[in-house]
């Protein structure tokens, strides 16, 4: 994840490594902070791969010059190839997702929707799991329990709803329509919570 962020952010420009931590936090909307130290292992095995490479930086003061990075044509593949990457489904997956997210400009729009999709698609199997434990639970008296498993059902409903609209305003920008079977899908996904509400 950490990779990611930082080939997104130096195929925007080349930055050392001060730099990095701070856009890290700016351009990922305070996800995780970043300090330079725990940058740098993940720099230098970029480095190594060939992904970043260093470019001569600008004088910090007299006598120290910063390292500045740059992402290297192998980086760009590495980079997509992340950003690719078919998600897992954990609770790790939910932050990864985000920060791929914040990188999706750089891929095609019918690449976006079919990520989007994919995405929406694991959450809508984690909301049929919850629902399954919500019904589970159903007579035990531990009201924290149910509470904590009603607010993840909300919380999972309410991603499914961003997502569809993300994935509608995507294909309406481009005139891309979707397919029979997700048009479908989606009146299905509709009538069950008319039903249900």
């Amino acid at each position: 994840m950490l990779e990611l962020a930082i080939l997104g952010l130096l195929k925007e420009r080349p930055m050392h490594g001060y730099q990095l931590s701070r856009e890290l936090s700016a351009q990922l909307g305070g996800l995780w902070k970043v300090s330079y130290g725990s940058l740098y292992p993940t720099l230098r095995r970029l480095e190594r791969d060939g992904a970043v490479e260093q470019v001569p930086g600008t004088e910090a003061g007299r006598t120290r010059k910063r390292l500045v990075y740059r992402i290297t044509p192998e980086g760009e593949r590495s980079f997509l190839r992340l950003l690719e990457e078919p998600p897992s489904d954990t609770q790790a997956e939910d932050t990864r997702f985000r920060v791929r997210l914040a990188f999706f400009r750089y891929l095609p729009p019918d690449t976006r929707i079919r990520l989007l999709d994919r995405r929406r698609s694991a959450l809508e199997e984690r909301l049929d799991a919850i629902k399954d434990a919500i019904a589970a639970a159903a007579d035990s008296d531990d009201d924290y329990q149910r509470a904590l498993m009603e607010h993840g059902r909300a919380a999972t409903e309410a991603d499914i709803a961003w997502l569809t609209g993300l994935i509608q305003r995507e294909r309406a920008a481009h005139g891309i329509t979707a397919p029979v079977g997700q048009r479908r899908r989606a009146s299905a996904t509709l009538r069950r919570k008319e039903h249900t509400a």
